[in-house]
Protein backbone atom coordinates (compact mmCIF):
# COMPACT_ATOMS: atom_id res chain seq x y z
CA UNK A 1 0.00 0.00 0.00
CA UNK A 2 1.84 3.30 -1.34
CA UNK A 3 -0.95 5.52 -2.20
CA UNK A 4 -0.23 8.46 -0.25
CA UNK A 5 -3.09 10.50 1.68
CA UNK A 6 -5.07 14.10 -0.12
CA UNK A 7 -2.99 16.39 -1.54
CA UNK A 8 -0.17 14.30 -1.51
CA UNK A 9 0.27 14.20 2.51
CA UNK A 10 1.58 10.70 3.67
CA UNK A 11 2.76 9.42 6.82
CA UNK A 12 4.43 12.22 9.83
CA UNK A 13 7.24 10.87 11.53
CA UNK A 14 8.60 12.97 14.55
CA UNK A 15 11.32 12.05 16.67
CA UNK A 16 10.62 12.33 20.55
CA UNK A 17 12.89 11.31 23.56
CA UNK A 18 12.34 8.11 24.88
CA UNK A 19 11.66 6.76 28.32
CA UNK A 20 13.84 3.86 28.27
CA UNK A 21 14.88 1.79 31.70
CA UNK A 22 18.42 2.16 33.01
CA UNK A 23 19.46 -1.11 32.57
CA UNK A 24 21.48 -0.63 36.11
CA UNK A 25 18.31 -0.49 38.32
CA UNK A 26 16.46 -3.29 37.03
CA UNK A 27 17.44 -7.06 37.11
CA UNK A 28 17.12 -7.39 33.56
CA UNK A 29 15.47 -5.15 30.51
CA UNK A 30 13.63 -8.90 30.00
CA UNK A 31 12.19 -9.01 33.18
CA UNK A 32 10.57 -5.56 33.11
CA UNK A 33 9.11 -6.50 29.68
CA UNK A 34 5.54 -7.22 28.72
CA UNK A 35 3.48 -8.00 25.99
CA UNK A 36 0.61 -5.21 25.11
CA UNK A 37 -1.99 -5.00 27.86
CA UNK A 38 -4.77 -6.28 25.81
CA UNK A 39 -2.17 -9.57 25.24
CA UNK A 40 -1.71 -10.33 28.70
CA UNK A 41 -3.48 -13.24 29.68
CA UNK A 42 -5.21 -11.87 33.67
CA UNK A 43 -5.18 -13.11 36.03
CA UNK A 44 -2.27 -15.93 35.40
CA UNK A 45 -0.38 -13.64 33.27
CA UNK A 46 -0.41 -10.96 35.17
CA UNK A 47 0.58 -11.94 38.22
CA UNK A 48 3.55 -13.60 36.55
CA UNK A 49 4.91 -10.30 35.15
CA UNK A 50 4.44 -8.61 38.14
CA UNK A 51 6.33 -11.38 40.21
CA UNK A 52 9.38 -11.15 37.32
CA UNK A 53 10.73 -7.57 38.97
CA UNK A 54 8.97 -5.38 40.98
CA UNK A 55 9.20 -2.60 38.09
CA UNK A 56 7.62 -4.57 35.29
CA UNK A 57 5.83 -2.43 32.54
CA UNK A 58 2.50 -4.03 33.76
CA UNK A 59 2.31 -1.99 37.00
CA UNK A 60 2.17 0.96 34.06
CA UNK A 61 -0.45 -1.02 31.56
CA UNK A 62 -2.44 -2.82 33.57
CA UNK A 63 -2.45 -1.13 37.15
CA UNK A 64 -4.52 -2.95 40.25
CA UNK A 65 -6.93 -1.15 42.46
CA UNK A 66 -10.17 -0.88 43.39
CA UNK A 67 -11.38 1.35 41.26
CA UNK A 68 -10.21 2.73 38.11
CA UNK A 69 -9.37 6.36 39.22
CA UNK A 70 -7.98 4.75 41.27
CA UNK A 71 -5.67 2.23 39.05
CA UNK A 72 -4.96 5.27 36.63
CA UNK A 73 -3.81 6.97 39.47
CA UNK A 74 -1.54 4.56 40.61
CA UNK A 75 0.11 4.52 37.15
CA UNK A 76 0.37 7.63 37.31
CA UNK A 77 1.96 7.43 41.07
CA UNK A 78 4.37 4.83 39.66
CA UNK A 79 5.38 6.53 36.90
CA UNK A 80 6.55 9.41 38.73
CA UNK A 81 8.60 7.70 41.13
CA UNK A 82 9.91 5.69 38.91
CA UNK A 83 11.34 8.56 37.12
CA UNK A 84 12.61 10.13 40.52
CA UNK A 85 14.45 6.83 41.54
CA UNK A 86 16.28 7.08 38.02
CA UNK A 87 14.68 3.76 37.05
CA UNK A 88 13.06 5.17 34.01
CA UNK A 89 14.86 7.52 32.17
CA UNK A 90 15.22 10.61 29.03
CA UNK A 91 17.22 9.51 26.33
CA UNK A 92 19.63 13.02 26.08
CA UNK A 93 17.93 14.32 22.22
CA UNK A 94 15.32 13.70 20.33
CA UNK A 95 15.66 10.50 18.01
CA UNK A 96 13.58 7.90 15.86
CA UNK A 97 14.39 4.74 17.07
CA UNK A 98 15.21 1.37 15.13
CA UNK A 99 13.51 -1.73 16.07
CA UNK A 100 14.40 -5.19 15.63
CA UNK A 101 12.84 -8.64 16.86
CA UNK A 102 13.88 -12.15 16.19
CA UNK A 103 13.68 -15.67 16.37
CA UNK A 104 14.20 -18.67 14.56
CA UNK A 105 11.19 -18.62 12.38
CA UNK A 106 10.75 -14.26 11.68
CA UNK A 107 12.86 -10.82 11.71
CA UNK A 108 11.34 -7.74 11.78
CA UNK A 109 12.38 -4.25 12.25
CA UNK A 110 10.79 -0.67 11.60
CA UNK A 111 10.74 2.72 13.12
CA UNK A 112 9.38 3.93 16.30
CA UNK A 113 8.52 7.36 16.53
CA UNK A 114 5.82 9.94 17.13
CA UNK A 115 3.18 10.14 14.56
CA UNK A 116 1.13 12.87 13.50
CA UNK A 117 -2.16 11.72 14.19
CA UNK A 118 -4.95 12.24 11.31
CA UNK A 119 -8.86 11.48 10.65
CA UNK A 120 -10.06 8.33 8.91
CA UNK A 121 -11.31 10.40 6.33
CA UNK A 122 -7.84 11.75 5.80
CA UNK A 123 -6.96 8.37 4.31
CA UNK A 124 -3.65 8.30 5.93
CA UNK A 125 -4.02 5.73 8.96
CA UNK A 126 -6.48 3.43 7.85
CA UNK A 127 -8.32 1.51 10.67
CA UNK A 128 -9.66 -1.80 9.93
CA UNK A 129 -11.14 -3.01 13.02
CA UNK A 130 -14.12 -1.40 15.32
CA UNK A 131 -13.10 0.09 18.70
CA UNK A 132 -15.16 -0.87 22.03
CA UNK A 133 -15.99 2.43 23.93
CA UNK A 134 -15.44 1.44 27.34
CA UNK A 135 -11.76 0.19 25.94
CA UNK A 136 -11.38 3.77 24.85
CA UNK A 137 -12.69 5.20 27.98
CA UNK A 138 -10.19 3.27 30.02
CA UNK A 139 -7.16 3.91 27.67
CA UNK A 140 -7.38 7.57 27.43
CA UNK A 141 -7.99 7.98 31.63
CA UNK A 142 -5.12 5.96 31.69
CA UNK A 143 -2.97 8.07 29.14
CA UNK A 144 -4.62 11.51 30.28
CA UNK A 145 -3.41 10.58 34.31
CA UNK A 146 0.09 9.39 32.91
CA UNK A 147 0.29 11.88 30.37
CA UNK A 148 2.64 9.29 28.56
CA UNK A 149 2.39 6.82 25.50
CA UNK A 150 3.47 3.36 27.55
CA UNK A 151 3.66 1.24 24.46
CA UNK A 152 3.55 1.98 20.89
CA UNK A 153 0.68 0.59 18.17
CA UNK A 154 2.19 -1.56 15.18
CA UNK A 155 1.51 -0.01 11.93
CA UNK A 156 2.01 -1.20 8.62
CA UNK A 157 2.45 0.44 5.16
CA UNK A 158 4.19 -0.96 1.54
CA UNK A 159 7.20 -0.11 -0.03
CA UNK A 160 8.16 -1.38 -3.44
CA UNK A 161 10.44 -3.40 -1.82
CA UNK A 162 13.66 -1.71 -2.72
CA UNK A 163 16.08 -0.60 0.07
CA UNK A 164 15.15 2.86 -0.16
CA UNK A 165 14.36 5.45 2.02
CA UNK A 166 13.55 4.47 5.58
CA UNK A 167 14.18 0.95 4.43
CA UNK A 168 17.95 2.08 3.71
CA UNK A 169 18.51 4.42 7.03
CA UNK A 170 16.80 1.14 8.35
CA UNK A 171 19.70 -1.47 7.20
CA UNK A 172 22.50 0.57 7.71
CA UNK A 173 21.43 1.59 11.59
CA UNK A 174 21.76 -2.36 12.92
CA UNK A 175 25.46 -2.43 12.20
CA UNK A 176 26.28 0.15 14.67
CA UNK A 177 26.03 -1.25 18.53
CA UNK A 178 22.27 -0.95 19.78
CA UNK A 179 21.39 0.67 22.74
CA UNK A 180 19.67 -1.99 24.09
CA UNK A 181 19.57 -6.03 23.41
CA UNK A 182 17.63 -8.44 25.44
CA UNK A 183 15.76 -11.47 24.72
CA UNK A 184 12.23 -12.28 26.05
CA UNK A 185 10.47 -15.60 27.85
CA UNK A 186 8.80 -16.01 24.11
CA UNK A 187 12.71 -16.55 22.53
CA UNK A 188 12.14 -13.25 20.88
CA UNK A 189 14.98 -11.23 20.39
CA UNK A 190 14.98 -7.30 20.54
CA UNK A 191 17.56 -4.89 19.33
CA UNK A 192 16.85 -0.79 19.59
CA UNK A 193 19.10 1.80 18.44
CA UNK A 194 18.36 5.81 18.04
CA UNK A 195 18.68 8.01 14.90
CA UNK A 196 19.63 11.20 15.39
CA UNK A 197 21.76 12.29 12.09
CA UNK A 198 19.89 14.88 10.91
CA UNK A 199 20.48 13.60 7.10
CA UNK A 200 19.02 9.80 8.14
CA UNK A 201 16.08 11.24 9.78
CA UNK A 202 15.44 13.59 6.51
CA UNK A 203 15.41 10.45 4.32
CA UNK A 204 12.91 8.80 6.19
CA UNK A 205 10.78 11.77 6.67
CA UNK A 206 10.58 11.74 2.70
CA UNK A 207 9.90 8.04 2.82
CA UNK A 208 7.07 7.95 4.90
CA UNK A 209 5.71 11.30 3.06
CA UNK A 210 4.54 9.05 -0.03
CA UNK A 211 2.93 6.17 2.13
CA UNK A 212 -0.26 5.65 4.23
CA UNK A 213 -0.64 2.91 6.99
CA UNK A 214 -2.94 0.22 8.22
CA UNK A 215 -3.57 -0.14 11.82
CA UNK A 216 -2.10 -3.95 12.31
CA UNK A 217 -2.59 -3.19 16.50
CA UNK A 218 -3.46 -0.89 18.60
CA UNK A 219 -7.11 -0.06 17.49
CA UNK A 220 -7.91 1.52 20.78
CA UNK A 221 -4.92 3.19 21.39
CA UNK A 222 -5.47 5.17 18.11
CA UNK A 223 -8.97 5.73 19.30
CA UNK A 224 -7.45 7.33 22.39
CA UNK A 225 -4.98 9.09 20.89
CA UNK A 226 -7.94 11.02 18.35
CA UNK A 227 -10.06 11.35 21.65
CA UNK A 228 -7.34 12.91 23.33
CA UNK A 229 -6.04 15.42 20.64
CA UNK A 230 -9.79 16.53 20.56
CA UNK A 231 -9.56 17.51 24.39
CA UNK A 232 -6.61 19.79 23.49
CA UNK A 233 -7.14 22.47 20.94
CA UNK A 234 -3.70 24.04 20.99
CA UNK A 235 -1.06 22.60 18.96
CA UNK A 236 0.97 20.28 21.03
CA UNK A 237 2.36 16.72 21.89
CA UNK A 238 -0.85 15.48 21.96
CA UNK A 239 -1.18 15.71 18.11
CA UNK A 240 1.09 12.88 17.92
CA UNK A 241 1.18 9.33 18.52
CA UNK A 242 3.70 6.75 19.74
CA UNK A 243 3.80 3.91 16.82
CA UNK A 244 5.88 1.54 15.08
CA UNK A 245 6.22 1.38 11.54
CA UNK A 246 6.78 -1.85 9.96
CA UNK A 247 7.28 -1.91 5.62
CA UNK A 248 5.62 -5.58 5.01
CA UNK A 249 7.00 -5.27 1.85
CA UNK A 250 10.29 -5.80 3.66
CA UNK A 251 9.20 -7.66 6.44
CA UNK A 252 6.32 -9.32 6.59
CA UNK A 253 3.84 -9.84 9.26
CA UNK A 254 2.15 -12.64 10.29
CA UNK A 255 -1.88 -12.57 10.92
CA UNK A 256 -3.18 -14.75 13.42
CA UNK A 257 -7.10 -14.73 15.22
CA UNK A 258 -8.30 -13.79 18.43
CA UNK A 259 -10.46 -16.03 19.95
CA UNK A 260 -13.56 -15.76 21.75
CA UNK A 261 -14.11 -16.56 25.68
CA UNK A 262 -18.06 -16.78 26.29
CA UNK A 263 -18.56 -16.62 29.78
CA UNK A 264 -21.41 -17.19 30.92
CA UNK A 265 -21.97 -20.08 28.44
CA UNK A 266 -21.43 -23.82 28.52
CA UNK A 267 -20.31 -25.55 25.52
CA UNK A 268 -23.78 -27.89 25.47
CA UNK A 269 -25.79 -24.92 25.51
CA UNK A 270 -23.96 -23.10 22.26
CA UNK A 271 -24.03 -26.51 20.65
CA UNK A 272 -28.23 -27.51 21.65
CA UNK A 273 -28.36 -23.47 20.39
CA UNK A 274 -26.90 -24.92 16.74
CA UNK A 275 -28.75 -27.79 15.92
CA UNK A 276 -30.37 -27.68 12.37
CA UNK A 277 -27.89 -24.19 11.78
CA UNK A 278 -24.79 -25.28 11.72
CA UNK A 279 -22.88 -28.67 10.68
CA UNK A 280 -21.27 -29.65 14.02
CA UNK A 281 -18.82 -32.42 13.94
CA UNK A 282 -16.71 -33.64 17.15
CA UNK A 283 -13.13 -33.06 16.68
CA UNK A 284 -10.03 -35.63 17.90
CA UNK A 285 -7.72 -33.91 19.84
CA UNK A 286 -5.01 -32.55 21.05
CA UNK A 287 -5.30 -29.33 20.15
CA UNK A 288 -2.98 -28.73 16.94
CA UNK A 289 -5.07 -31.56 15.71
CA UNK A 290 -8.21 -29.77 16.39
CA UNK A 291 -7.02 -26.64 14.86
CA UNK A 292 -6.17 -28.36 10.88
CA UNK A 293 -9.47 -29.10 11.27
CA UNK A 294 -10.66 -26.01 11.49
CA UNK A 295 -8.06 -24.55 8.68
CA UNK A 296 -9.40 -26.96 7.02
CA UNK A 297 -13.12 -26.40 7.23
CA UNK A 298 -12.02 -22.80 7.17
CA UNK A 299 -10.69 -22.86 3.61
CA UNK A 300 -13.96 -24.01 2.41
CA UNK A 301 -16.45 -21.44 3.84
CA UNK A 302 -16.89 -19.99 7.91
CA UNK A 303 -16.22 -22.49 10.23
CA UNK A 304 -15.56 -22.50 13.76
CA UNK A 305 -14.13 -24.92 16.89
CA UNK A 306 -16.21 -24.65 20.19
CA UNK A 307 -13.75 -25.92 23.32
CA UNK A 308 -14.68 -26.00 26.97
CA UNK A 309 -16.25 -29.02 27.88
CA UNK A 310 -12.97 -31.10 27.54
CA UNK A 311 -13.36 -32.00 23.09
CA UNK A 312 -13.65 -30.16 20.23
CA UNK A 313 -16.78 -29.56 18.27
CA UNK A 314 -16.36 -28.40 14.22
CA UNK A 315 -19.08 -25.97 13.06
CA UNK A 316 -19.72 -25.32 10.00
CA UNK A 317 -21.69 -25.11 6.82
CA UNK A 318 -24.18 -21.95 7.97
CA UNK A 319 -27.46 -22.05 6.94
CA UNK A 320 -28.42 -20.06 4.17
CA UNK A 321 -31.44 -18.56 5.87
CA UNK A 322 -29.75 -17.51 8.94
CA UNK A 323 -27.12 -15.77 7.06
CA UNK A 324 -29.68 -13.98 4.61
CA UNK A 325 -31.90 -12.90 7.71
CA UNK A 326 -28.83 -11.52 10.30
CA UNK A 327 -25.69 -10.50 7.79
CA UNK A 328 -25.87 -7.09 6.42
CA UNK A 329 -26.52 -6.54 3.28
CA UNK A 330 -24.78 -2.66 2.84
CA UNK A 331 -21.38 -4.08 3.42
CA UNK A 332 -19.32 -5.48 0.48
CA UNK A 333 -19.55 -9.08 -0.39
CA UNK A 334 -15.59 -9.58 1.84
CA UNK A 335 -17.08 -8.49 4.66
CA UNK A 336 -20.36 -10.09 4.97
CA UNK A 337 -18.15 -13.99 4.70
CA UNK A 338 -15.78 -12.46 7.28
CA UNK A 339 -15.68 -15.27 10.20
CA UNK A 340 -15.94 -12.63 12.48
CA UNK A 341 -18.92 -11.36 11.04
CA UNK A 342 -20.52 -14.28 10.94
CA UNK A 343 -19.83 -15.08 14.68
CA UNK A 344 -21.31 -12.22 15.82
CA UNK A 345 -24.16 -11.02 13.25
CA UNK A 346 -25.31 -14.69 13.15
CA UNK A 347 -24.27 -16.38 16.25
CA UNK A 348 -23.33 -13.86 19.22
CA UNK A 349 -26.57 -11.41 18.23
CA UNK A 350 -28.85 -13.79 17.21
CA UNK A 351 -28.65 -17.88 17.53
CA UNK A 352 -26.97 -17.25 21.19
CA UNK A 353 -28.41 -13.60 22.59
CA UNK A 354 -24.87 -12.96 24.25
CA UNK A 355 -24.19 -9.21 24.56
CA UNK A 356 -21.04 -8.20 23.22
CA UNK A 357 -19.78 -6.92 26.67
CA UNK A 358 -16.70 -7.96 29.16
CA UNK A 359 -19.27 -9.62 31.45
CA UNK A 360 -20.20 -11.67 28.87
CA UNK A 361 -17.19 -12.13 26.57
CA UNK A 362 -13.43 -11.77 26.75
CA UNK A 363 -11.19 -11.92 23.79
CA UNK A 364 -7.95 -14.03 23.93
CA UNK A 365 -5.28 -13.81 21.45
CA UNK A 366 -3.56 -17.02 23.39
CA UNK A 367 -5.23 -20.48 21.85
CA UNK A 368 -4.29 -22.92 24.88
CA UNK A 369 -5.15 -20.30 27.23
CA UNK A 370 -9.15 -19.61 26.10
CA UNK A 371 -9.30 -22.97 25.88
CA UNK A 372 -7.84 -23.67 29.18
CA UNK A 373 -10.02 -21.32 30.72
CA UNK A 374 -13.29 -22.26 29.21
CA UNK A 375 -12.88 -25.88 30.67
CA UNK A 376 -11.84 -24.52 34.31
CA UNK A 377 -14.68 -22.10 34.29
CA UNK A 378 -17.30 -24.35 32.11
CA UNK A 379 -17.38 -21.76 29.50
CA UNK A 380 -17.29 -21.87 26.07
CA UNK A 381 -14.02 -21.21 24.29
CA UNK A 382 -15.00 -20.05 20.47
CA UNK A 383 -11.93 -20.74 18.52
CA UNK A 384 -11.29 -18.50 15.25
CA UNK A 385 -9.25 -19.05 11.65
CA UNK A 386 -7.18 -16.20 10.66
CA UNK A 387 -7.58 -14.00 8.16
CA UNK A 388 -5.69 -13.25 5.27
CA UNK A 389 -3.76 -9.64 5.55
CA UNK A 390 -4.84 -8.70 1.76
CA UNK A 391 -8.65 -8.96 3.00
CA UNK A 392 -7.80 -6.97 5.96
CA UNK A 393 -5.93 -4.33 3.19
CA UNK A 394 -8.73 -4.64 1.13
CA UNK A 395 -11.57 -4.13 3.13
CA UNK A 396 -9.37 -0.82 4.95
CA UNK A 397 -8.87 0.44 1.56
CA UNK A 398 -12.52 0.83 1.00
CA UNK A 399 -13.51 2.33 4.32
CA UNK A 400 -15.04 -0.77 5.73
CA UNK A 401 -14.20 -1.66 9.37
CA UNK A 402 -14.12 -5.52 10.43
CA UNK A 403 -15.65 -6.65 13.67
CA UNK A 404 -13.49 -5.67 16.53
CA UNK A 405 -10.63 -8.26 17.28
CA UNK A 406 -11.38 -9.93 14.12
CA UNK A 407 -7.11 -10.13 13.89
CA UNK A 408 -4.07 -10.27 15.43
CA UNK A 409 -0.87 -8.76 13.54
CA UNK A 410 2.77 -9.89 14.60
CA UNK A 411 4.83 -10.04 16.62
CA UNK A 412 3.39 -7.29 18.22
CA UNK A 413 6.35 -4.46 19.87
CA UNK A 414 8.08 -5.33 23.41
CA UNK A 415 6.21 -2.67 25.85
CA UNK A 416 8.61 -1.02 28.37
CA UNK A 417 11.68 -0.85 25.46
CA UNK A 418 10.73 2.97 25.07
CA UNK A 419 8.04 4.71 25.95
CA UNK A 420 6.83 8.48 25.59
CA UNK A 421 6.48 11.37 27.89
CA UNK A 422 4.27 13.98 26.89
CA UNK A 423 5.57 16.20 29.10
CA UNK A 424 8.76 16.18 27.44
CA UNK A 425 7.79 16.16 24.08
Amino acid sequence: MNTSGPAGQGLRLLPFRGLRYVPERVGSLAAVTSPPYDVVVRPDGLHHLESADPHNIVRLILPQADTAAARHTQAAETLNSWLAEGILAPDPEPALYVYEQSSAEILQRGIVGALALSSPADGIVLPHEDVMAHVVEDRANLMRTTAAHLEPLLLTYRSEGHPTGATAVIERTIHRPPLLSTTTEDGYSHRLWAVTHPADRAEIEADLAQHQALIADGHHRWATYLRLQQEHTAPGPWDFGLVLLVDTARYPLRVRAIHRLLHRFPVADALAALNGLFRIRDMEGPLPRALDALAEAAARGNAFLLAGDGGFHLIDRPDAGLLSRTIPADRPTAWQTLDATVLHAALLDHVWEIPDAPEHIAYIHDTAAVVEQAERHNATAVLMHPVREEVVRDLARQGVTMPRKSTSFGPKPATGLVLRSLTLD
